[in-house]
């Protein structure tokens, strides 16, 4: 697994927002490219919580049928606490599911692709790449 995607990554491909995400992902093997599970929790409390949940639910059913599901590895767990410790310690803590999600593609030594990288580049150790990023 070379990339992972997180949630807001999965949005703006299932929005076709920017068209240049889905452009790159285009160019990678299925084989190189992620969903933690986790994410997909995070994906379906959206649709749950949206104003168009079967337009929502289709939308989201096609994109994972076409997504590489991850399974949250248990291995993961001690690494999340060891995180968790350390970013609390320095009093820059994350959101939990975000710290869930960065564990995972630590575990994985997979890059995160995000556009959410103010909040995750305060995680040691983990590669990020925003491909929403113009420039």
């Amino acid at each position: 697994m070379r990339y992972m995607l997180d949630t807001d990554a999965c949005i703006a491909l299932i929005k076709n927002r920017p068209e240049g995400m889905r452009i790159r992902l285009s160019r990678l093997s299925p084989e190189e490219v992620g969903v933690s599970a986790i994410v997909a929790a995070e994906l379906w409390f959206g649709v749950a919580h949206s104003q168009k949940k079967k337009q929502n639910e289709a939308a989201l059913k096609d994109f994972l049928d076409y997504a590489t599901l991850l399974d949250w590895p248990c291995e993961a767990s001690q690494l999340y606490g060891k995180i968790r410790e350390g970013l609390q310690k320095q009093g820059t803590p994350i959101g939990a599911m975000d710290l869930l999600i960065a564990a995972h593609a630590i575990f994985l030594d997979a890059v995160l692709v995000t556009n959410n990288t103010r909040e995750f580049e305060r995680v040691p150790g983990l590669k990020i790449e925003n491909w929403e990023a113009r420039g």
